[in-house]
This record gives structure tokens, C-alpha cells and sequence, in this order.
């Protein structure tokens, strides 16, 4: 047991003191490193030490009930959508133990891991309309399989420049949370798929002092803004020094009364915080969404946790 917890330690410290180098390195150089990670990461450790049936348990403590994968029930029109376009479609049920008073309340959730379609070099102004027309080709697709509440990932009309310490051009790419271009886009597509919208960007409030933050726009299914939950934890962990951009949030710890659900966004590392957590589900918060964006072979860990 000794020796095992040694090799899982030292394989979280490989983890998280080299992903952070990836975003550095070019892209072939970078994809061998993340194929070295995923062999050394946590999951990898306790795949190959543990026997089955406690590596079932383990993975049940880590990740909670396993979830039913029903991704043969999506329509097929969606899945040769997913297919033309090279996204990958998942799905999976998680269920809960039935009430004898009340009916069961079903709602699909979507959840987007984006990437970049234009190159970096290219004009801001182009990478971000390439974005625009990815997610609206994804949104579409999620409407095909019934999604009622969709999220993006973090920041998502940006690049992933976080760790890259280059604040231009990238700043230019922040915009208003109220009525900016792509709020604008999220108002179309949630009127025209009867689907709520959880939308971060990155913010530019003009009305205060031109501040940037890290924000998640909530859109309701009729196109309303219905407010906005700024990150309100920033890591300062290496190179990820995020403060380098943006301001800690300042919006607390909303919840939004949607008709879909009380919904709530914890951004990206505010999931290391459990009284984050905490504090949206005492609001009332019945799903807490959490968009992020991160890089290497952290990026799976992080996905199947949360």
C-alpha cells in the first residue's frame, strides 16, 4: 500500500508540473507529451495496480455512481451530423431512485469541450466567427437530441492563452456580457432551439472602468439574458498565473431560475474549492455546471471527475 501511494504521488506531481508545459510546445511535441502523461496520470496508476472489482469501487468514490451510456439512442441524423463535421457525440443517463408522490423530472443537459477551428495566427476577428459557426452547427445537434439546458466551455471564443502570459491580441477578444456579439448569437440559437444557454466568455464591462472578468452568460430558452456568474476563484499555480488577465469575480454565488431547473456555474478551478460547491447548492442550485478549459492529459481527469 506504501509503495503504491508513492507511485500514485509521484504520478500526481508529474501530472500537474508538466501539463502545464504543453501550450508551450508545438503541437506534435505537445501531443507526445500528453501521450507520456496519460500513461504516468493517477488513472493509469490505479488501473494498473488495483484488481478489478476495487478499481470499481475506487473509480465509484472518485467519480460517483457509474452512468448509463445511451448513446445508441440519439437519433441518427445527429450521429451522421457528429460525423461530417468530426465532433464526437456522447450520452449518458444518470439516474435517481423514483418518489412515490412526485413524477420524475427529466431534463437533457449538454456539455461542450470545444476547439479552435482557425489557426492563431489568423485575424481575431476571423478565429472568432469560425468559432461562432462550430457552436451553432453543435448547438443544432444538441437540439436534434432533446438538449433543453446547454453549456459551452470556458472562454470559449478564445484560444486557450491562459498560460501563454501574451495578453494581445487576446484581450481584444473580450466583449460585452449584456449585448456583445456572441450573447447576441446565443440569444438566436436559444430562441430558435427552446434552449437554455450557459455561454462563458471572456468579459469587457464598459461600465465599470472597462474591467475584464471571467464570465458565464446565461441566455434563457426565449433569448433573455438572464444574468451572469463571473469565476470567482483565479489559480496562481506555475505558469497559470490568471490574475495576469482578469479580475476575481464579484457576482457571489448566483443560482438561475430557468424552466428547465435552478442551474448554477462554479468556473473551471473553483471545483478544487468544496464550500464553492457548497454555497451554489444552499442557493438552491439543483445542477452546477462546470465549463473549463485546461490542457495535456489533466483535461480527461478533470472531465470524468466533475
Amino acid at each position: 500500500k506504501c509503495e503504491h501511494s508513492r507511485q500514485i504521488s509521484q504520478s500526481q506531481e508529474e501530472l500537474t508540473s508538466s501539463s502545464f508545459l504543453l501550450s508551450r510546445l508545438s503541437k506534435p511535441c505537445a501531443e507526445r507529451m500528453a501521450s507520456s502523461l496519460a500513461q504516468h496520470s493517477v488513472e493509469s496508476a490505479l488501473e494498473k495496480h488495483l484488481p478489478e472489482e476495487e478499481l470499481k469501487e475506487v473509480k465509484r468514490i472518485l467519480y460517483g455512481r457509474p452512468v448509463e451510456d445511451i448513446g445508441s439512442d440519439l437519433p441518427e441524423s445527429a450521429h451522421k451530423q457528429a460525423k461530417e463535421q468530426n465532433f464526437a457525440l456522447q450520452a449518458y443517463r444518470i439516474s435517481a431512485p423514483a418518489e412515490q408522490i412526485r413524477s420524475a423530472r427529466l431534463v437533457k443537459l449538454g456539455l461542450v469541450q470545444n476547439a479552435i477551428v482557425k489557426p492563431t495566427t489568423a485575424p481575431i476577428v476571423e478565429q472568432r466567427a469560425a468559432l461562432h459557426d462550430r457552436i451553432k452547427s453543435i448547438t443544432e445537434c444538441a437540439a436534434q437530441c432533446g438538449v433543453r439546458i446547454i453549456c459551452y466551455q470556458e472562454a470559449w471564443t478564445t484560444p486557450f492563452f491562459f498560460c501563454t502570459r501574451e495578453k494581445y491580441p487576446w484581450l481584444e477578444l473580450a466583449e460585452s456580457a449584456e449585448d456583445g456579439p456572441t450573447t447576441k448569437l446565443c440569444q438566436e440559437l436559444a430562441r430558435q432551439h427552446n434552449m437554455v444557454i450557459i455561454s462563458p466568455i471572456l468579459e469587457r464591462d464598459s461600465e465599470n472602468l472597462d474591467i475584464i472578468a471571467n464570465t458565464a452568460v446565461v441566455i434563457d430558452n426565449h433569448g433573455a439574458v438572464l444574468g451572469k456568474s463571473r469565476k470567482n476563484h483565479i489559480p496562481r499555480v506555475g505558469d497559470f498565473n490568471e490574475s495576469t488577465y482578469y479580475f476575481e469575480g464579484n457576482t457571489g454565488h448566483r443560482v438561475f431560475e430557468t424552466e428547465f431547473g435552478r442551474i448554477a456555474i462554479n468556473i473551471c478551478y473553483g471545483r478544487h474549492h468544496p464550500l464553492n460547491w457548497m454555497m451554489y447548492a444552499m442557493n438552491g442550485a439543483e445542477v452546477i455546471f462546470n465549463p473549463s478549459a485546461t490542457v495535456g492529459a489533466l483535461r480527461s481527469v478533470a472531465w470524468l471527475a466533475v
